[in-house]
């Protein structure tokens, strides 16, 4: 599938911006509303959550369906999807550290140490700031090959991802186990097709 270059710059990358940003306009909307239901921070937290990881896992997808679709321009998407998916885990950690613990540091710290879950969300956050740093173009030529290197953090990134919801949700575990699921198909066609063609892993 190719879209005719004046319509895919002016026209559907504007749209897929605008569709990304959706989620959090409704999420504001509601809470202006007072249409969060009966715990708001915990709907605030659970949806910016869950599309984090959908911006992670879509992120990822790019390359799969590029080689699997011919949808070659979806590469020049995955920069800005990519950014996405920090854009909702920085609004993910804010809702913990304000809305739940009123930037009470010592407790949050303690929280950090002693909750699993919570240890491996954050290390996964702190592992997108590079990644959202070096996102520009001026980094991408000074980084050069090692941009590549640095940029397959998303990788991990994604699992620990996973493992933070699988954690979280400790009973029920159907969601995390889709994402789950997902990820281990994007890893595996990329593993597939780095064998296959002798290829380095993308």
């Amino acid at each position: 599938m190719k879209i005719p270059e004046p319509y895919f710059g002016k026209l559907f990358k504007p749209f897929v911006f605008l569709l990304a940003l959706l989620p959090g306009i409704l999420l504001g909307w509601n809470a202006w509303q007072d249409n969060l239901g009966a715990n708001p921070i915990e709907t605030i937290t659970h949806q910016t959550g869950d599309w984090t990881l959908r911006f992670l896992l879509i992120t990822l997808s790019i390359s799969t369906l590029r080689r699997w679709m011919g949808w070659g321009q979806l590469i020049r998407l995955r920069r800005m999807l990519g950014l996405y998916a920090f854009f909702y885990a920085t609004l993910h950690l804010f809702t913990y550290l304000w809305l739940d613990q009123f930037f009470w540091w010592e407790e949050i710290l303690a929280d950090i140490l002693k909750r699993p879950f919570i240890t491996v969300g954050m290390l996964a956050f702190v592992l997108l700031i590079p990644l959202a740093v070096t996102s520009t173009n001026a980094m991408i030529r000074r980084l050069g090959k090692n941009w590549l290197k640095l940029h397959k953090l998303i990788y991990l990134i994604a699992l620990l991802g996973v493992l933070h919801f699988w954690w979280l949700v400790k009973a029920d575990v159907r969601e995390p186990f889709i994402y789950m699921a997902i990820l281990a198909l994007l890893l595996g066609e990329r593993i597939w097709h780095s064998w296959r063609f002798k290829r380095q892993f993308l």
